[in-house]
């Protein structure tokens, strides 16, 4: 494994469906395939196209071009050896070659929804349900250059499992398949459960049924990450395509039933696609017009130090590599009839925290406005209780409604899109929820989530669950409980306060029948911001000059350092003086910055755990107790530049911008690095926070 190529890549459909694997070709999760596609937007993602596996003939020399790892620990077939080249932009593309041929392969996977302009979040909120054409498919195109005529095989590898979980070949699963002229049908059965029906088509060759099961495929990522690290997959057949020097094929895999009015399938298809879809993010971001579209930028992708792959130049800008990279987190739900956000790639679904918190960097910031107003639509509309959901229900499901700060996140980030747009009007139409809230917190709610009368403050006690972000939990207890008075918590509440008194005074002016009561209202906010702001100095530790994480419920300070003290720092209204902001940072940049982000923890604290790695149970147990997130950058940046505005930044840009350009998920950033150096990135490949934090203040 040491000469593979891991780094990973990874295609999206704004519908929560992906496609991914790795620079080497290999496949080394259980989450590299080329059809990950969703039964109900974003979820029930499945595998059915997992890779063609191809093979060229020349002259009567037979060269795989296929790579895997066996349980055995083998790698055959070894075609990574012919590999000399990948790029990354616009799409994938491999070119393997020796001295008298060439073969290069492209990926390409449209955005599946489809729309009035194309913008999901003028629907915002489900006021006029989309329609959503099934249209989840993969192109793949393949260009033969050589000095003789070559003979190109391409043996399918298919499923039909959940995304989560391996396949595991069996008796019981059958495969039914019907081939007509350049198309395949297919459908996967187990038992009597019959699976998703798909389709593949293509320009030319000849299709040979030929069923097969390969069995007992290792997953080396997998293997590392403490979980199932096998699989097996079945071949249907395989397509043979005689190809002279300069020919194409093309093919499409599709989920569905062929279409009579779907286009033709041309050579000339793979190209158009491309070209829609650099037109659809141009249109989305204004590429060539001011900041967010300034000219191209050619920058360099370095493989990693033990690959033998030349580097590869990428012709976007970081910027417009961001932008690119926003995109793909921000997808269609089906149950909501609206935009939502993908927490993170592989794995994650939709969370309200997480789109909250990133909200600004893939909305705002992106002039996206019309999909940041149908997310806080959609999350005012289900509010309940005074609490704003932290997952998406599916249909027919409810809610889940385990956080404390997702409704706090909520009117933050209401603030900031007001702030941005002006567009009052929705103020008029929140203004009801954001009472709703507030009215449950002062009166008290689910998880004993209730303010304190004696100091303001806001608290919660409830056992056995972890309602703020430092959530993790290992069998069935939380690792950071922060029961009590988290230090964010309350300074969110303060800036809610603040807004909501902002909010009230406006709206008496434009609302002159409820002028009294609004103009009440907006004393009561003044003076209930003022307590919390005077109470919010039970957080300031002298001794440390740092803010305390949590007052317990029996008022104990937790002294911690965490970087939770900067967020309390970074929002739109702060209630800490410059004195102590200044020193809050100056012992979060000596204990907790790192090139990558902040540490979830000090490294001399005893709790510190600086490497979040191993089995299930040890990386959760680690996931806030050093583990570095790169989404905090954004707090601490923000902080910086309130407390500290004369002086720059003491934060390097370029590691960071080099794991984005080339390391990891190449064009995307990762979930969290280790808090140790070397800083190695670990958990989701792709996570929206990070992306969207970087995006808000990279320069």
């Amino acid at each position: 494994m040491t000469d593979l190529d891991t780094r990973e890549w990874l295609l999206t459909n704004g519908l929560g469906g992906f496609a991914s694997g790795t620079v080497a070709d290999v496949q080394t999760r259980t989450y590299h395939g080329w059809l990950f596609a969703v039964t109900n937007p974003p979820s029930g993602r499945k595998l059915l196209l997992s890779h063609l596996e191809a093979s060229l003939e020349i002259s009567g020399k037979v060269i795989a071009l296929g790579t895997n790892v066996w349980g055995s620990g083998q790698i055959e077939p070894t075609g990574y050896k012919f590999l000399n080249h990948f790029d990354i932009n616009p799409v994938p593309q491999w070119v393997w070659s020796e001295d008298n041929w060439q073969l290069t392969r492209q990926l390409v996977m449209p955005n599946g929804l489809r729309g009035k302009g194309g913008e999901m979040g003028r629907w915002g909120g489900g006021e006029n349900k989309l329609s959503i054409p099934n249209i989840q498919r993969i192109l793949i195109q393949y260009r033969y250059e050589g000095k003789d005529a070559g003979i190109l095989r391409l043996r399918l590898f298919i499923g039909d499992r959940d995304f989560h979980h391996q396949q595991i070949g069996s008796e019981k699963i059958q495969c039914s398949q019907l081939v007509s002229q350049k198309l395949v049908c297919l459908q996967m059965s187990n038992a009597d459960q019959f699976g998703t029906p798909w389709h593949l088509r293509w320009t030319q060759g000849k299709y040979q049924v030929d069923g097969l099961w390969y069995w007992n495929y290792s997953l080396p990522a997998e293997t590392k990450r403490g979980l199932g690290d096998r699989q097996d997959l079945y071949s249907p057949g395989y397509l043979t395509i005689n190809l002279q020097p300069g020919d194409t094929v093309t093919l499409e895999a599709k989920v569905g039933l062929p279409d009579s009015e779907q286009p033709i399938l041309s050579p000339d298809s793979f190209t158009e696609t491309v070209d829609a879809e650099q037109e659809r993010l141009a249109q989305i971001f204004g590429w060539g017009d001011g900041e967010m579209g300034r000219k191209f930028l050619p920058y360099t992708l370095h493989p990693t130090p033990s690959s033998s792959l030349s580097p590869v130049t990428c012709h976007l800008s970081p910027i417009q590599q961001l932008l690119k990279a926003s995109d793909q987190f921000i997808v269609y739900r089906d149950s909501i009839a609206g935009p939502t956000v993908i927490a993170g790639y592989h794995w994650f679904n939709d969370w309200g925290r997480d789109t909250l918190i990133a909200l600004p960097g893939l909305t705002l910031v992106t002039g996206r406005f019309d999909i940041a107003k149908g997310l806080l639509k959609t999350f005012g509309r289900y509010c309940r209780y005074g609490l704003i959901p932290n997952a998406f229900p599916d249909v027919d499901s409810e809610p889940f409604y385990n956080s404390i700060d997702a409704a706090l996140w909520w009117i933050e980030t209401l603030g900031l899109y007001l702030e941005a747009t002006q567009d009052w009007q929705f103020l008029v139409e929140q203004f009801p929820v954001v009472q709703q809230i507030y009215k449950a917190f002062i009166g008290g709610t689910r998880y004993n989530i209730q303010v304190d009368a004696m100091d303001g403050l806001l608290s919660w006690d409830a056992n056995g669950v972890a309602l703020t972000w430092m959530d993790a939990m290992v069998e069935g207890l939380p690792i950071t409980p922060r029961r009590g008075k988290p230090v964010e918590i309350n300074a969110l509440w303060y800036s809610a306060l603040c807004w909501l008194s902002k909010w009230a005074e406006r709206l008496s002016h434009e609302d002159i029948d409820n002028s009294l009561r609004l103009n009440n209202q907006k004393q009561r906010y003044v003076q209930q911001a003022e307590q919390v702001k005077v109470s919010l100095q039970k957080f300031w530790n002298p001794q440390l000059g740092y803010l305390y994480d949590v007052i317990d419920l029996d008022d104990r300070r937790n002294s911690q350092i965490r970087p939770n003290a900067v967020l309390a720092l970074s929002l739109h209204h702060c209630g800490f003086s410059e004195q102590q902001g200044q020193q809050v940072l100056d012992l979060a940049t000596s204990r907790l910055l790192t090139p990558y982000g902040l540490r979830s923890l000090d490294p001399g604290d005893p709790e510190y755990m600086g490497k979040c790695e191993g089995s299930p149970q040890k990386r959760d147990r680690s996931y806030h107790q050093g583990t570095v997130w790169t989404w905090l950058i954004g707090a601490y940046i923000r902080a910086w530049e309130r407390f500290y505005p004369q002086i720059p930044i003491p934060f390097d840009w370029q590691p960071l911008l080099d794991h984005f350009l080339s390391d990891g998920c190449l064009g995307s950033i990762s979930e969290i690095f280790d808090g140790d150096a070397p800083h190695i990135s670990r958990g989701a490949i792709a996570q929206a926070w990070s992306v969207a934090e970087v995006l808000r203040h990279f320069k």
